[in-house]
């Protein structure tokens, strides 16, 4: 009897751990068999953002404020899926593809058929990354200015949780081509801080992977659930068992 509890309780725990290793492997997100490297400050280049389909805009002309209302600001104009934008007496101008800056000068530009010495501010209103991981408010961050740093998206989401792997951040973006790619950010290292690139862009994703504990303590929660459960419906009859013995 006590060899036959010592064999299942071996059983039990291969099951366990060869579960956990399961477990881990789906919690864990952004995994890749290739190793994720940091970038340098050195590849960083013009990182003004280009305006995509979709985004929404703030539009003012200072002479003329009559042409771009409040009302009409308040939510931004919405850019359609072919990258154009409707504004009163030039009608459609495509602007998708163009920096914020290139695309004021090219609607001050046609408004001089209308107006004199048209003056124009034009902004996007919805750049913003995402954060996800062991932060204590996963989600949206805003981005106010044109980039931001990933420590400052870490604290707008309210810093690190106690189970995240400091030395392993990662940050998915798209290149100038539209290839998804990853880097890499170890936050625990003074000197890797000082030689990596922390600036992200509008639409980065930030992800704060979990440390193994964590990935160990959710895969075995997810493992000994189903047996939790049996143990439970099985307890009254074993107690009946024990009785009429």
């Amino acid at each position: 009897m006590k060899n036959t509890v010592i064999t299942l309780g071996l059983a039990s725990l291969m099951l366990l751990l060869s579960g956990c290793n399961q477990g881990r492997s789906d919690y864990e997100l952004l995994q890749s068999k290739e190793v994720v490297k940091s970038e340098s400050k050195k590849t960083l280049t013009n990182i003004e953002y280009k305006i995509q389909p979709h985004d929404r805009l703030s539009v003012v002309i200072y002479q003329y404020p009559e042409l771009t209302p409040t009302a009409m600001n308040e939510k931004g104009i919405l850019i359609d899926s072919q990258g154009y934008i409707s504004l009163p007496l030039i009608h459609r101008v495509k602007i998708a593809g163009h920096t914020q800056s290139d695309a004021a000068r090219m609607i001050e530009n046609k408004y001089t058929k209308y107006l004199t010495n048209p003056s124009l501010n034009l902004e996007v209103m919805n750049k913003r990354v995402y954060i996800l991981g062991e932060v204590k408010k996963p989600g949206v961050v805003q981005l106010e200015n044109e980039t931001m740093s990933v420590i400052q998206a870490i604290a707008s989401a309210g810093g690190l949780t106690d189970s995240a792997q400091r030395d392993e951040v990662y940050i998915v973006n798209h290149d100038g081509k539209k290839n998804m790619r990853m880097r890499k950010v170890d936050l625990t290292s003074f000197a890797a801080l000082q030689s990596t690139n922390l600036i992200i862009k509008p639409n980065d994703i930030i992800y704060v992977q979990p440390n193994k504990w964590k990935s160990f303590r959710v895969a075995s929660d997810d493992f000994t659930s189903p047996f939790e459960t049996i143990a439970k419906i099985a307890a009254p009859f074993v107690t009946l068992k024990y009785l009429s013995d």
